[in-house]
């Protein structure tokens, strides 16, 4: 797997980035220092099953981040208009962001764009208040995400 980009590492700054949302409406990573934090969750393609089961748990347990000022976005490849029927298939009630063109430019400054394939393998950060990331984990395609680090690091927030 070849991955193009800087890595966004932990005590890092989080590269700044304004992708539209399935409403195609702007959503600035850096709108969000000083009140909340934000879990963003890369993943490879919407209607694809291990990304579904990813996203429905996150939409299962939103009150976790929601209760810790947490905000969840999740991002893809995909154009707005897949992400706005898939968000309604199933029920998402947190934002999709479109990094489709240019393509994956914002998986690639994350370091979790795999330009073999075209899409964003499964990258998930979360950047703190100040801008800064204090948690990155990536997985290889196919390998789901065990959300519990997720947890343990929004659980850190607040000590």
């Amino acid at each position: 797997m070849r991955l193009e980009g800087f890595m966004a590492v932990v005590g890092s700054e989080a590269p700044d980035f304004t992708l539209n949302d399935y409403n195609k409406q702007p959503v600035t990573l850096s709108s969000f220092r000083g009140s909340r934090s934000v879990l963003l969750v890369f993943y490879p393609f919407a209607f694809s099953g291990t990304c579904r089961g990813e996203l429905c748990q996150l939409q299962d347990e939103l009150a976790v981040y929601e209760d810790a000022a947490v905000q969840v976005l999740g991002v893809s490849v995909d154009t707005p208009f897949a992400l706005k029927a898939w968000a309604n298939q199933e029920g998402y009630q947190f934002p999709l962001l479109s990094d489709f063109w240019p393509h994956g430019a914002v998986a690639q400054s994350y370091g979790v764009f795999n330009s073999a394939s075209g899409m964003a393998v499964r990258g998930t950060f979360l950047v703190d208040l100040a801008g800064v990331v204090r948690f990155a984990e990536v997985n290889s395609p196919g390998e789901a995400r065990d959300q519990s680090g997720w947890k343990k690091a929004v659980a850190s927030l607040r000590a």
